[in-house]
């Protein structure tokens, strides 16, 4: 197993179309895999990102019907690359909600994991953008690691980045990369994108790759923050794509960087237990009459 790959982090604006963001995302695999990546990432909602609700649910696909997936697939064994198809809306028979589900894809175009977002983006942002993922959303109830031929890697998705007891856990069980492939905000993106994706790697000692969605989405005017990016597990950024617009960018990675972070601080062995939290309340004495 060889520790050094190249990574490409597909960067996308996607439509309500999914022939038309298929069409694209085939096209940077290819320019991705000439460029030398053997490692393929997209973001979160890759398929399409609806105007509505309404339109989110009615395009969803079924994971054996998905056109999305079936192109993945079928560009992984074109190109000979593996793929992390970073999310797509998948209906699952007998459930009212769908899926927000991320798949790794070897070489040979086979589903090696699947991983359905655990965390729910339900905001209110100050400048009047809502958001209520978990009325159109089923959260998924399991972490996923999965092998790959450079090492494991932990598959999250967007919102997850909030939580880092996750992160801790996936590093604890072997994790060395940690995918999150994301939709961002703007402002939140503005405010909290690098800073969380650096702590993320820093505290786990692991490589983390986030392919993020850019601009303004045709169909849903939904603007997103962009700035897909590769971090070392030291906190270096290897490669951002910046926030203006669609493309593909490639990271140089060499796992042997987990180990040398790791050693120079093992905070992952330090872990200790303890009691939870107790609040202790002051006595306040009352002024004089």
């Amino acid at each position: 197993m060889s520790s050094a790959f190249k990574a490409a982090l597909i960067q996308t604006n996607v439509s309500n179309d999914m022939a038309e963001n298929v069409a694209f995302v085939r096209e940077q695999a290819r320019l991705a895999r000439d460029a030398g990546a053997d490692f393929v990432m997209t973001p979160e909602n890759t398929g399409l990102i609806g105007a509505n609700r309404a339109e989110t649910l009615e395009k969803a696909q079924t994971e054996e019907n998905h056109a999305m997936l079936a192109a993945c697939r079928a560009v992984a064994r074109e190109t000979g690359a593996w793929f992390l198809l970073g999310s797509v809306h998948v209906r699952v028979p007998g459930e009212e909600q769908i899926r927000n589900r991320s798949y790794l894809i070897d070489a040979a175009g086979g589903i090696v994991a699947s991983y359905d977002k655990i965390h729910m983006f339900d905001v209110q942002l100050a400048g009047g953008e809502s958001y209520r993922e978990s009325s159109t959303f089923r959260p998924g109830e399991r972490a996923v690691l999965a092998e790959t031929p450079w090492g494991v890697l932990g598959m999250t998705i967007c919102y997850d980045l909030r939580f880092p007891y996750l992160y801790r856990e996936l590093a604890h069980a072997g994790a060395t990369m940690l995918a999150i492939p994301s939709s961002f905000t703007v402002p939140t993106g503005q405010a909290h994108w690098h800073t969380l994706m650096r702590a993320r790697a820093i505290e786990t000692g692991c490589f983390v790759f986030a392919p993020a969605q850019v601009g303004t989405h045709k169909g849903s005017n939904r603007k997103t923050y962009g700035h897909s990016i590769a971090v070392a597990p030291w906190g270096e950024v290897l490669a951002d794509a910046g926030g203006e617009k669609a493309g593909v960018v490639v990271a140089d990675v060499d796992l042997a960087k987990v180990e040398e972070a790791r050693k120079m601080v093992p905070s992952l062995q330090h872990d200790r237990k303890y009691a939870p939290p107790m609040l202790h309340k002051a006595t306040i004495a009352k002024a004089a009459e």
